[in-house]
């Protein structure tokens, strides 16, 4: 394995040609470059360094069926349940049934999960009928990530270029046919030939002011593939997590569904178990229901707090003090035994307590926040995508295995199940053609722009980003409605259109393949990225805002108040093709 750092020289130290590009390196990235065949010269491009996205922050576990009084019909009976009748059936039944195989081939590279009595342990978790969610304590998906990256670095025909952003998708202008990336590297901007381009960028999180997500997830790999042309799906559904650790200061840390499906209690301030009052699983209802419940409960209390102070201002002195608006309920361990905690949750122990949350004597203040997209670019049980020669695959693809609500921990093993059929890739899949004369080896320096212009444009991007996130948050959240997503997709098109005249995108958004460009700037490469970033996040909320304003009705996911009931009419799929929004056939289970 060649290790590529940041500060070298894409022209000098990295090649222009690989016979397949991987672009992402969470857990979909890692194994999919992993299992294709090592007879191929593979690119792994990560646009931090290995082991940032969100497979590395996944903490509940991967589901499968290994216990032999579990079944794979109850494992799809229950995938297709959370999903709300979006499920493609064939991809659930794939998804499932591969399980098994691929959790043995984790466990032959070394994962270390939790076991019990020699044999790997199994929790609960919400919406599964059956204990199926193998773990590594609280910190899963770091330990897939971290074996997966030990195997990765022991392969020889893998290079990974840290710190490298994938800006757009290279088209053969003749055939449409996907045939690399421009790549902004080592301050330059330059295009690299793949016989294929494999998309695993994970998700669209920090398109919303509360999410999970790492910094890391700006839905890049949905947003270049949508700008080529590539169709894409069901892109309303985003997944809020019902528990998020909700402290001024701190980040929306999750607080893992394990924690409910080991027995803690969501309660709100008075100690009540409001989510019975909603549902009757409580607790271990689906996401989305868990999630409404807690933003529904939490306007009631909001409500109730505005009535009793306008009744306290008539009875009291004006200088009697107004009842803060209530911001989170609590997540209440106290029925699990400590040493269940100490064993299972020993980082949500260490994080809580940096925050002031001792989780054994007092509950955790939690809230809901943007977590999983079930949307993302169309592809078949392959990976393939719609346009020739470009697969995608993890939380950047959308298979169908999730529907409108993705079943708990199914989200890892999708990552390994879709990522182990690029083993299958064939020499006819892969158009490798060498024509390196075509590539420029002098990169022309970027016209000069004064210090103080770039620094005025970068505070303005940071300043863009920051509003959509709050705009996103306050229009395309839990709860939806049409004049509200009209209103922010009218001001999320001037902020487009802001965008698109800074002077750097002028430059940029003009490029071609014949251009490589070098820019000579201290800490380019970040600037580069900002730019990068904030361009996706711009073109993730706008099919965010449009998708839901389509789908007139509600459906996992995506709820909507002025439509709270399930359609029939809309048991579809929501596709995307540059402009053009339309249904998908129904879909029948």
């Amino acid at each position: 394995m060649t290790l590529l750092p940041s500060d070298s020289s894409l022209e000098l130290d990295s090649p222009t040609q690989f016979d397949i590009l991987v672009v992402g390196a969470g857990a979909a990235g890692l194994y999919a470059a992993l299992c294709l065949p090592d007879t191929l010269q593979v690119g792994l491009i990560t646009k931090d360094t290995l082991s940032t996205g969100a497979s590395d922050w996944a903490q509940g576990g991967i589901a499968a069926v290994i216990d032999p009084t579990d079944s794979l019909a109850l494992h799809v009976e229950d995938t297709i349940r959370a999903g709300a009748g979006l499920c493609d059936l064939d991809a659930v039944k794939f998804l499932v049934e591969y399980a098994p195989e691929c959790i043995q081939s984790l466990v032959d590279m070394g994962v270390a999960f939790d076991r019990k009595e020699n044999q790997l342990a199994l929790t609960l978790e919400a919406a599964h009928s059956r204990p199926r969610v193998l773990h590594a304590a609280d910190t899963t998906g770091r330990k897939v990530v971290s074996t997966l990256t030990s195997q990765v670095l022991q392969r020889q025909n893998i290079t990974v270029l840290q710190q490298a952003f994938a800006v757009s998708l290279w088209l053969n202008s003749e055939t449409g046919r996907c045939q690399g990336i421009s790549l902004i590297y080592n301050g330059q901007v330059s295009w690299v030939r793949a016989g294929a381009v494999v998309l695993a960028t994970g998700g669209g999180g920090q398109v919303f002011a509360q999410t999970t997500n790492p910094e890391v997830s700006t839905g890049d790999g949905v947003a270049i593939a949508w700008r080529a042309g590539a169709i894409l799906q069901d892109l309303e559904f985003v997944q809020f997590h019902p528990t998020a650790l909700t402290k001024p200061g701190a980040p929306r840390f999750l607080i893992s569904e394990a924690v409910r499906g080991e027995g803690a209690h969501l309660v709100d301030a008075q100690g009540h178990r409001f989510t019975f009052d909603y549902h009757p699983d409580g607790e271990l209802a689906p996401r989305d229901i868990v999630s409404r419940a807690i933003f529904s409960h939490l306007q009631r209390q909001a409500e109730t707090a505005k009535e009793e102070t306008a009744d306290t201002k008539e009875k009291a002195p004006l200088s009697s003090s107004v009842l803060p608006t209530p911001q989170c309920v609590y997540l209440d361990l106290q029925s699990i035994p400590a040493e269940t905690i100490r064993y299972r949750f020993p980082n949500i122990i260490q994080v809580c307590q940096q925050w002031g949350v001792d989780i054994f004597n007092e509950p955790i203040p939690v809230a809901p926040a943007a977590h999983y997209w079930m949307g993302g670019i169309t592809t078949d049980l392959m990976n393939r995508t719609s346009i020739p020669g470009l697969y995608a695959v993890g939380e950047t693809a959308s298979t169908g295995v999730h529907g409108a609500n993705r079943l708990a921990s199914n989200s890892l093993l999708e990552c390994i199940v879709f990522g182990a059929q690029l083993a299958r890739i064939t020499p006819d899949e892969l158009s490798i053609t060498n024509q390196e004369s075509s590539l420029p080896h002098s990169p022309s320096p970027v016209p000069s722009l004064a210090v103080q212009d770039w620094a005025t444009q970068m505070d303005r991007m940071t300043a863009l980003r920051f509003e959509l996130r709050q705009l996103m948050w306050q229009s395309a959240g839990i709860c939806r409605q049409q004049d509200v997503l009209e209103n922010a997709i009218a001001t999320l098109d001037s902020r487009r259109q802001e965008f698109a005249a800074l002077p750097l995108s002028q430059y940029l958004l003009n490029l071609t393949p014949v251009d490589t460009v070098r820019f000579d700037l201290p800490d380019a490469d970040r600037q580069l990225r900002l730019w990068g970033e904030t361009y996706n996040l711009l073109d993730v909320a706008c099919l965010i805002l449009k998708s839901a304003a389509f789908r007139t009705e509600s459906r996992g996911g995506h709820y909507r108040l002025d439509y709270p009931q399930p359609d029939p009419n809309w048991q579809v799929h929501t596709l995307v093709q540059k402009k053009q929004w339309w249904k998908s056939s129904p879909i029948g289970i």
